[in-house]
């Protein structure tokens, strides 16, 4: 049977689950999840000029410029790993971004399948962000409440017993994003809505119901 190609943007406010559900649904799509947090956060990483310019900027809950990621974006998309579909997570962040996506798409003759907003209130978003940190060593994500490993100290996935959290996740920074995301990053969501793209799924459940949620608007709930 042949491999059924989607390409999806999923957006919301930061910490409303985009990660975790692009990584849920890139198992079940078998597609090529393209985080450009991840992306930035490891160019950010880099002793160099652009790093240090955007380990500063992320630092503070700022982003980077429009350019630099739709460059970033454009030249990923092109890639082989990329052919039978993508999850784009935590892009488009602007309307300019949004647009130049479109563009971008239109050149490359492919569209869009589903805009998805994942919709969680201000209050839930920053008790997530508090509560998450991460495994030094593998990079698996947990939270103290929701997402705990196994055993107290020892990741899942390798075994690791040293965690770490993001510098930006404290509340002020965390006030801050939720305050760009307002005034930047939702207007993406009226020009995605016209465009006949955007569905909406409520985050506030578990990380299953969720998923089944955009499983079934993508058509995927009955893949195993």
């Amino acid at each position: 049977m042949q491999q059924k190609t989607l390409r999806i943007v999923l957006t919301g406010a930061p910490g409303c689950g985009k990660g975790t559900q692009a990584r849920l649904l890139r198992e079940k799509a078998d597609i090529c999840h393209l985080s450009t947090g991840e992306m930035l956060r490891a160019e950010a990483l880099k002793d160099t000029p652009l790093g240090k310019s955007l380990k500063k900027s992320l630092d503070k809950g700022e982003f980077a410029t429009d350019e630099m990621i739709i460059e970033m974006v454009s030249k990923r998309i092109d890639e082989k790993d990329c052919r039978n579909g993508f999850i784009l997570d935590g892009f488009p962040r602007t309307l300019p971004q949004a647009e130049a996506l479109e563009k971008i798409l239109k050149q490359k003759n492919i569209k869009l399948d589903y805009v998805i907003e994942i919709q969680v209130p201000d209050e839930i978003i920053m008790e997530r962000i508090l509560g998450r940190y991460s495994c030094a060593k593998c990079g698996e994500g947990y939270h103290d409440k929701n997402i705990k490993p196994k055993i107290y100290g020892v990741c899942d996935k390798c075994g690791g017993t040293e965690f770490v959290k993001r510098a930006d996740d404290n509340r002020q920074t965390v006030k801050n994003r939720l305050v760009n995301y307002r005034q930047r990053t939702y207007p993406t969501i009226s020009y995605f809505e016209k465009l006949g793209l955007l569905r909406c799924v409520d985050g506030t459940g578990s990380i299953e119901a969720t998923a089944a949620k955009i499983a079934k608007i993508v058509g995927l709930e009955s893949k195993k």
